[in-house]
Order: structure tokens, then C-alpha cells, then sequence
């Protein structure tokens, strides 16, 4: 397979220097602030996006290397399946969150709900739709029963980048 290559549309800034005191997930962030600075040479692709109270990032995982098939997330004990997991160890290191649109300035995304490490690239912006995004019969696999019990933060000493 030929090699895929992307560029960076903007550069996320939040508060989280490293791994360890991260959220994991945005809604366990606490609110966490954050700014989006986007190439300046896209500006006008935010046009009317001001208009979503909730965007979805991609992102790439830029303090991550390597990868493994199976790991022990966070919301766990037992060794997964890298695919049903969210964690940032995997062959593609590609995030995605949904945070909060507070308000765009210029370049700047000013977003909250923020769960990424400072300096992450970021490769994308699509509008949260509920209505598109989710479904009414959701299954969550192992996660059932267990995802209102997870910890806020990667804190427990297993963090990898």
C-alpha cells in the first residue's frame, strides 16, 4: 500500500503537557478550556461553523509511538483488543474527540470539553449532529456497565504514549 500523507489544518493548545493528568475522554475533562490555531490559509473553511454548539475532531496522537494489539484501558482491567479500545497506542495514530464550540476569533476555535495534549495537529473538523452521529440501539461491548465508573484522568500510572 503507498504511503498516506497528511498536513496539519490548525495546532490544539490545552493544558496537558504530558499523558499523565490527562482526561480520557472529553466529558470527563471538567469543563477543560482549550484554542484551536488554524492554518491561517484556511480561514474561510470555518465559515458558518459558528453555528454548531459541538465539533468533532480528528487528530493525530503526536506524542504516541508504536503500537500493540492488545492493551488494558483505562476503564479496565482485562487486555482488549486495540480496535475496541480508545487508546492512543495503535497502528494509525489517529484521535477523535467531540468538544464544544465556545466561539471562533480569525483563526482561533476557542473549544472546551478538551481531552487532547497541548501542541496535538490536528487533521480535521466535521459538525457534531446528533441526529447523524448516534444511533437509538447502541451496544458498548465490554464498556457496558462500566463507563460511568471511569477515572477522570490517565493517572494510575499505566499512561503510554
Amino acid at each position: 500500500m503507498e504511503k498516506i500523507e497528511y498536513r496539519p489544518i490548525g495546532f490544539i493548545k490545552t493544558p496537558f503537557i504530558q499523558g499523565k493528568g490527562a482526561p480520557i475522554q472529553p466529558r470527563r475533562s471538567g469543563g477543560a478550556k482549550g484554542q484551536i490555531e488554524m492554518r491561517p490559509d484556511l480561514v474561510e473553511a470555518l465559515s458558518d461553523l459558528d453555528g454548531f454548539s459541538h465539533i468533532i475532531l480528528i487528530f493525530h496522537f503526536h506524542l504516541s509511538t508504536g503500537y500493540k494489539l492488545k492493551v488494558v484501558p483505562y476503564m479496565d482491567t482485562a487486555e482488549r483488543g486495540v480496535f475496541a479500545t480508545r487508546a492512543p497506542r495503535r497502528p494509525n495514530q489517529i484521535g477523535l474527540s467531540v468538544v464544544r464550540l465556545e466561539k471562533i476569533e480569525g483563526n482561533v476555535l476557542h473549544v472546551a470539553d478538551v481531552d487532547m495534549l497541548d501542541g496535538t495537529p490536528l487533521l480535521d473538523i466535521k459538525p457534531y449532529v446528533p441526529h447523524f452521529d448516534t444511533e437509538p440501539d447502541i451496544r458498548i461491548g465490554w464498556l457496558e456497565g462500566k463507563s460511568h465508573h471511569a477515572r477522570q484522568t490517565r493517572d494510575d500510572g499505566r499512561f503510554e504514549e
